[in-house]
Parts: C-alpha cells; sequence; structure tokens
C-alpha cells in the first residue's frame, strides 16, 4: 500500500465525526490527503476503525494511531488499520507482526540513533515526533549521513509551513489540528471542511 503524503490525525471523535472527514476526503479526491489515522486513545476506537474501514476502506487508507502495546497493535490490524503509528518506538516483535500482516509500520523516534534503530528494527517509515521542537531541515541533516530514509514529521505542521516540511527532507507529514479545525469536525461542517482542504493543499502546491 501506498500512503499519500499528508495522514489527518484524528483523535477524540466520534464515528459519525470521523465518518464526515472521511466524505470530505472523497469528494474533494485529494491528491495530497488519503490517510486517516483513528487514534486508538479515542473513545471506541477500533469499533470506529473496524466501521470506518467497512464503509471507506476501498476509497482511503485508514490507519491507527497511538500503538503503544503488542497487544493494541493487533487489535487495530485485526479491525482492518493498513497502517499504524506510534509516539514512541516499537520492539521488534511488533515490526515483524506488521511485516506478516503487510501493514505499514510508522513507530515514533526523534534522535538519529533511535532513527537507525527503528528502521533496522524493520520499520517502514519512522515518525519524527515532536517535528515542530526541532527544524524543519532537521531531516535533511539526518538522512544526509544515515541514507535515504523516509521520514514523516508529526507536531504542528500546519497549512504556513506543510511546504517547507516536504522540501526539506520528510517524505511525509502527519497533522491533527493543523488541517481541519476541530470546531468544523464537531459541527460535521462540510462545506468548512472543504474550504479548508483546498487552503491545505494550495499551501502544499
Amino acid at each position: 500500500m501506498e500512503l499519500s503524503k499528508v495522514t489527518m490525525i484524528l483523535r477524540g471523535y466520534t464515528y459519525e465525526e470521523i465518518r464526515c472527514v472521511a466524505e470530505v476526503l472523497i469528494t474533494c479526491n485529494s491528491r495530497y490527503i488519503r490517510n486517516m489515522e483513528i487514534t486508538l486513545n479515542t473513545d471506541n476506537a477500533i469499533s470506529i476503525i473496524k466501521d470506518i474501514v467497512k464503509e471507506f476502506g476501498n476509497y482511503l487508507n485508514i490507519g491507527a494511531g497511538t500503538v503503544q502495546t503488542y497487544d493494541e497493535l493487533v487489535q487495530a490490524i485485526d479491525a482492518g488499520a493498513k497502517f499504524v503509528l506510534s509516539p514512541r518506538m516499537m520492539s521488534k516483535e511488533m515490526l515483524d507482526y506488521c511485516k506478516e500482516k503487510q501493514v505499514v509500520s510508522i513507530p515514533g523516534s526523534f534522535t538519529p540513533s533511535e532513527i537507525g534503530n527503528s528502521f533496522d528494527n524493520g520499520a517502514n517509515i519512522v515518525k519524527v515526533f515532536p517535528a515542530n521542537e526541532l527544524s524543519l531541515s532537521y531531516a535533511a541533516k539526518v538522512r544526509e549521513p544515515m541514507g535515504d530514509y523516509a521520514l514523516m514529521a508529526v507536531g504542528g505542521i500546519n497549512k504556513t509551513n506543510v511546504k517547507e516540511a516536504l522540501t526539506s527532507g520528510y517524505q511525509y507529514v502527519g497533522t491533527a489540528g493543523g488541517l481541519f479545525s476541530k470546531e468544523n469536525i464537531k459541527s460535521k461542517n462540510k462545506e468548512k471542511l472543504i474550504e479548508e482542504l483546498k487552503e491545505f493543499e494550495k499551501a502544499i502546491d
């Protein structure tokens, strides 16, 4: 599975609110934003992932976020998640399980050693988190001596800096509040959400 450049992170939303976001992404047929991450610290996250995958899995990449233990990983993949993210490094056992199930693994790392260890253990992509605690040129500086690693910036990404992130060494970005406003998701205001999506895409272009 090929991930799009941008992952929309959804934390703390209901099924209906997440469903609304999925419909907006499909309506706009975004070339940059085809990934929806539903975090496991959302109420009924596993059930929501299962239902969203069933309805939208043929059109969007549906993944699980905040996956921190092996048991959580198994539950997320059983629910249909096609990619999994963690705020921290994943164990080799977790990364091996992702590989076995053909699920894209995106563990979190911060230092060059953590990034290198994550790839050595089999990560597909490494999430640099929190990326906003570093300059966006950090990815290029890490890749220069270490190799052509696929890195994702998560933390503080919004329409004012997304282009810089994607041209400064990061192949991917993830954003929670930097794409859609919480108010518009909560109110399921599709018109406003479409406007925000178009503004974000324009910022990348």
